[in-house]
């Protein structure tokens, strides 16, 4: 290994253009790790080697991300800017090895080098730039965009600690702080030379010169915001698109005044203060200070990127007055909201437009994506705090409302009720400033994100501003990218497939219709099955090591793996097995279809009761998995610190994917898509885009249960969970057996919230879903129990599909929203080889 790996002094240049050529990657990680490192074979360890193969292979990318910026800048084009205050990427190498067409020839030159491809892609560390649903979707949509020739920024935050690392303690959740950044980001280049101040606090004056009056905003801090940019390569295709993150810096890092006269602490106040905006992701926001800082961190990457554009759309020597027809700016939810204040701000503040020209541009730029339907998640802002921080923006946003309350009492003269709903200030109790609305009235297009979702905003907390601009309302159904979620994730099944229809479905993944024709082929069958039983080894595995827990490959691998929250429901899912562990202890004979229950997934540092069902979680599997009467006919499994990791060991293995939530609360959800894209079968309700699912894999082809969306919302005005509880013997004893501490140890008051929530309130209809859902549990098993069918539903599970490629979503955004075209970008030679540099 050590003499494979010697660094070749000098530049060389064999007839390779592409530098991609098994020596030649060979030598460029043998130079990267001496190099760039400074680190020789004998002392090097297997994260040096990593890093050594990165390097080589960002290095590869900047060709095609130079060639890219500059087809851009040449065309003019219009550019996608994607504002989202989560990007939860995941690894980078094998998806850029996959994009690249290079990864046999990498596994063959890291093979040459005496090191292990697998090994060295195990080793990165997993981004900490996204925690949920939000995160993993503003990637996939990078990865979409790039492998579409979409011209396209991601703008976000560089965050230094991601929101946590999960550890399993005595059954309850730790949090551990996640230093993904400690060993380096080899992805990423640091652009010190593109910054930008942003300011918080002071106060606004007005001034006049020879240009008229105007309002100046003078801050009490001023903090500095620098680029680091991470190329996304496309999918076969020679476009790199970018993700700016902007990291938090003081202007001056030092007081050299202060240090003179021995206040050390005040020499670099200023410096901690600011950096520690982009410190961590999703700072625990329950106190006064949780809050600011949440606020700084949207406004700081919102004021950087709005910025950002400005720059690059005057260096072209264009006029501000067509900024919207060169950038189209995505808010991804409510969190980059505050950018509708700030393009105002910088169009009338800072380049003197007037109020109504500036108001055209900014609502023609910005188009925003609800993903909620609770209300209660709808960010709003306490106008104390809001002022405090961003005076000028609560003066501009004053100055909107009461424009947009003229249109309302003009349009509604007698409904005043729809003019306090509408504003953007909340007048009940504390007032608030409403993000939500802000972005509604400040963008010409606002979407939900599947099909059932966006009916709903219309008819619930958005319905106001539906009936006043109906003409800015659209759906676009969430997506998934097949890159990531089948042919990185699951290449086993991603070369069955290939073998059967070629690889276009990998770039039009409605070519998986072709599948259909071999469903009825037992071979097929059977090699499907093999790859599956496989994949489950490889997860049972992993679940060995990781948690000690021993289960059988060949049962029903059952999985709900998401973000902890109630209206999620994983204490439904509890609640079935909790019924089955109640049957087999009642007749220990009792038929049952092994089943193997595995769970993953955080909850928010505080939010009591979803950690409480971890706990639950964690206390019935010690139970279950202990009782010799359940003789591996049941197991019961968490997997610890849940990410896009794990996730791609998961999905490909499971067999039952969870999608249980009350109908009504899910806005779309995208784990049911990558789930069912893997070849599993889905139990879930009629909610988000489980509907759409069920519709293009057919009913037969799904499990159904539970209550619809309209019965949910008639059932919670006059609802008693008592009386399920009463009338329902075998909920009775479920809920007692938790009650009676025999999950606790004999604490009979550990798991007493939850009980007393569901027994006095039930908000997410548990009790009213549960029968329905054990019934539907009870067809799955004995589905599960006829392989030669199973597998027919998982084939074609797959085969339909299609619609939820993330590429579908993006080209509606395309042509419906953003009104961009793709953009074919040619490579340009490497400048050594043109040169014809000789050592």
């Amino acid at each position: 290994m050590t003499a494979s790996m010697e660094p070749q002094v000098g530049l060389q240049f064999e007839d390779d253009r592409t530098g991609l050529s098994v020596e030649t990657l060979r030598r460029a990680m043998a130079d990267n790790l001496f190099y760039v490192q400074g680190k020789y074979p004998e002392i090097a360890n297997r994260n040096d080697y990593y890093l050594a193969l990165a390097y080589t292979v960002r290095d590869r990318l900047i060709q095609r991300w130079i060639s890219t910026t500059r087809a851009y800048v040449k065309q003019g084009v219009r550019v996608v800017c994607y504002l989202s205050a989560e990007f939860l990427l995941g690894p980078h190498l094998r998806n850029n090895l996959i994009s690249l067409g290079i990864y046999e020839r990498v596994r063959e030159a890291v093979e040459v080098s005496g090191l292990n491809l697998d090994e060295l892609v195990e080793q990165e560390e997993e981004p900490g730039l996204g925690n949920g649903g939000l995160g993993r979707l503003a990637a996939c949509y990078l990865d979409s965009m790039t492998a579409l020739e979409i011209p396209a920024i991601g703008y976000g935050i560089r965050y230094e600690y991601g929101i946590f690392d999960q550890e399993i303690r005595d059954g309850w959740q730790a949090e551990i702080t996640d230093k993904w950044l400690q060993w380096g980001n080899p992805w990423e280049i640091a652009r010190p030379d593109v910054s930008f101040e942003v300011k918080f606090g002071g106060q606004t004056e007005f001034y006049n010169d020879e240009r008229g009056w105007g309002i100046r905003w003078i801050p009490n801090q001023i903090v500095k915001g620098i680029a680091y940019d991470t190329p996304i390569v496309g999918y076969k295709v020679n476009t790199a698109n970018v993700l700016r993150l902007w990291k938090a810096e003081a202007p001056e890092s030092f007081d050299f005044q202060a240090f003179n006269v021995g206040d050390y602490y005040r020499a670099v106040d200023k410096k901690v203060v600011s950096e520690n905006i982009t410190k961590v992701l999703y700072p625990n926001d329950e106190q006064l200070q949780g809050k600011q800082l949440r606020l700084e961190q949207q406004y700081f990457f919102v004021s950087c990127s709005l910025q950002d554009m400005i720059r690059v759309h005057l260096l072209t020597g264009q006029s501000l007055d067509n900024f919207h027809e060169k950038f189209a700016v995505q808010l991804n939810d409510t969190h980059p909201a505050i950018g509708v204040a700030e393009l105002m701000r910088l169009l009338v503040d800072e380049h003197r437009f007037d109020w109504d020209r500036a108001w055209q541009i900014t609502q023609n730029t910005f188009g925003y994506t609800n993903h909620t339907l609770l209300p209660e998640a709808l960010e709003k802002w306490s106008i104390s705090l809001f002022g405090s921080l961003l005076p000028r923006h609560l003066e501009i946003i004053y100055e909107i409302n009461s424009r947009l309350l003229d249109e309302v009492r003009r349009k509604y003269p007698y409904d005043q009720g729809k003019v306090a709903r509408l504003s953007l200030i909340d007048e009940s109790g504390e007032r608030y400033v409403r993000m939500a609305n802000l972005a509604c009235v400040g963008s010409h297009a606002i979407n939900g994100v599947a099909a059932l979702h966006s009916e709903l905003l219309k008819q619930t907390i958005l319905r106001d501003f539906y009936e006043l601009f109906p003409q800015k309302f659209t759906n676009v159904t969430n997506g998934v990218t097949p890159r990531r979620w089948l042919v990185s994730s699951n290449p086993r099944l991603t070369g069955l497939i290939t073998s059967k229809i070629g690889d276009d479905w990998i770039k039009h993944l409605e070519e998986l219709k072709k599948l259909e024709a071999f469903v009825d082929d037992a071979g097929f069958r059977q090699q499907w099955r093999q790859i599956k039983l496989d994949v489950k080894g490889d997860l049972a595995k992993y679940i060995e090591q990781r948690t000690g827990i021993v289960v059988n490959p060949e049962s029903l691998f059952d999985v709900q793996v998401k973000r902890l929250h109630e209206y999620k429901r994983q204490h439904l899912n509890v609640l079935h097995i909790i019924t089955l562990y109640h049957r087999i202890k009642q007749n220990p004979n009792i038929e049952v279809t092994p089943r193997t229950c595995i769970f993953g997934g955080k909850a928010a540092p505080g939010y009591y009761m979803a950690k409480l069902i971890i706990k639950l979680i964690n206390a019935v599997a010690e139970v279950v998995n202990n009782d010799v009467d359940v003789r591996d006919r049941l197991k019961v499994v968490f997997i610890p610190d849940y990410n896009v990791t794990l996730g791609q060991r998961v999905y490909p293995a499971a067999d039952l994917s969870e999608q249980i939530s009350t109908a009504g609360f899910e806005a779309s959800g995208t784990g049911n898509m990558k789930f069912s894209m893997n070849g599993a079968l889905t139990i879930g309700t009629l909610d988000g885009a489980n509907v759409e699912i069920r519709q293009e894999v057919g009913a037969e082809n799904f499990f159904l249960f539970g209550l619809t969306t309209e019965e949910v919302s008639h059932l919670k005005t006059n609802y008693h969970p008592w009386d399920y509880y009463n009338s329902n013997p075998q909920l009775r004893e479920v809920i007692d057996l938790i009650s009676s501490g025999v999950f606790s140890r004999g604490d009979t008051n550990l798991f007493r919230p939850l009980i007393d929530n569901l027994l006095q309130r039930d908000p997410f209809l548990l009790l009213a879903d549960y029968q329905s859902y054990i019934d539907c549990q009870a067809q799955v098993s004995q589905a599960y129990r006829n392989q030669e069918h199973w597998t027919k539903m998982s084939i074609l599970n797959v085969a339909r599909i299609g619609k939820f490629s993330s590429d579908r979503s993006i080209r509606e955004y395309c042509q419906n929203i953003w009104k961009v075209e793709p953009v074919k970008v040619e490579l340009e030679a490497y400048v050594q080889s043109q040169a014809g540099l000789k050592v």
